[in-house]
């Protein structure tokens, strides 16, 4: 406490502050930590520092940021499953995402469409099941666990379906082979998925979340089409975290930035440019909306049957 108190009357931020985010270079999640890290060092006058620490779905950023001072000069940028999916996925945790750690704020990563080849002649939920009943159909998914993962089996479980479910490191190899017919149906992000919606060999049949995606108007959510479950309403996010003992201004103050930045051009066109609809959230919604959606994303994990590793 007394530490705390130190720490409280000190000025902050005095020298620069580090990002650690859990993924590559490249994708949203880095880019968001780009674009958000910058406008907080514009506003605190500090550098930001984003450092990407992959491996382990997280577990290593992780436990980097838990080991370092709550300050206020190390935070962490990274995706549900370090939050939430590792708990049931690997053996051993060495962090308890909710003992260790705060939220500052959620960034939403936006709408997973499923997509399925043209093949299919699918244009709706309904269609695309009586061709899986028909004919073998193996499915992708960006990782295991995942909500492409969850989605999937949900589909299985709710139609008595056999869908193949095949897991790939990243997006990309995925998108891939649904370009060249290798499987016939996909979930993930929008602009991943761009190269094979441009061309119409993929077609985007059904959105989750309760409202349709403004990127893709036209494609109806799963429970527009009376695909029903809490699986389909999950809000698939990105987190910007502290260790979980920062002193309360310094997260406000980070909290409160992350709302501004989520209205600055830079982000606002990182969003259109990957489909999604929402900047950050302030941290009071945040908090509710992890309290809310964090125990579904566990059952639906948990009713996979994974072995952890």
């Amino acid at each position: 406490m007394a530490a705390s108190e130190t720490a409280l009357a000190e000025a902050w931020p005095t020298r620069a502050i580090r990002i650690v985010v859990s993924t590559p270079a490249g994708g949203i999640t880095d880019a968001f930590a780009r674009a958000y890290g910058d406008y907080i060092s514009q506003k605190l006058g500090q550098p930001v520092i984003v450092e990407n620490k992959t491996g382990a779905s997280g577990a290593l950023a992780a436990q980097s940021v838990k080991d370092s001072p709550a300050d206020g000069y190390t935070l962490m940028y990274t995706i549900s499953s370090t939050l939430l999916g590792n708990r049931l996925l690997l053996k051993s945790l060495a962090y308890d995402p909710d003992k260790d750690f705060t939220i500052v704020a959620m960034t939403p990563s936006g709408h997973l469409p499923l997509v399925v080849h043209s093949a299919t002649n699918a244009k709706t939920i309904e269609e695309f099941v009586a061709y899986a009943r028909g004919n073998k159909v193996t499915a992708g998914s960006y990782g295991i666990g995942s909500f492409a993962h969850i989605a999937i089996a949900e589909l299985n479980r709710q139609f008595g379906l056999d869908i193949s479910i095949v897991h790939y490191r990243g997006e990309a190899p995925m998108w891939q082979d649904l370009a060249a017919g290798v499987i016939q149906a996909a979930v993930g992000s929008y602009q991943a998925a761009l190269p094979v919606l441009d061309t119409g060999i993929g077609r985007p049949i059904a959105v989750p979340t309760p409202v349709r995606m403004k990127k893709l108007p036209e494609t109806r959510t799963f429970a527009e089409q009376g695909v029903t479950g809490n699986v389909f309403q999950l809000i698939s996010f990105t987190a910007l975290v502290a260790p979980a003992a920062i002193p309360a201004d310094r997260i406000d103050m980070l909290a409160k930035l992350m709302v501004e930045g989520g209205k600055t051009e830079r982000v606002q066109k990182l969003l259109d440019a990957f489909g999604v609809d929402q900047p950050a959230i302030d941290r009071a919604s945040s908090i509710a909306l992890y309290e809310k959606e964090g125990p579904v994303w566990l059952e639906s994990i948990k009713t996979l049957g994974l072995e952890p590793q």
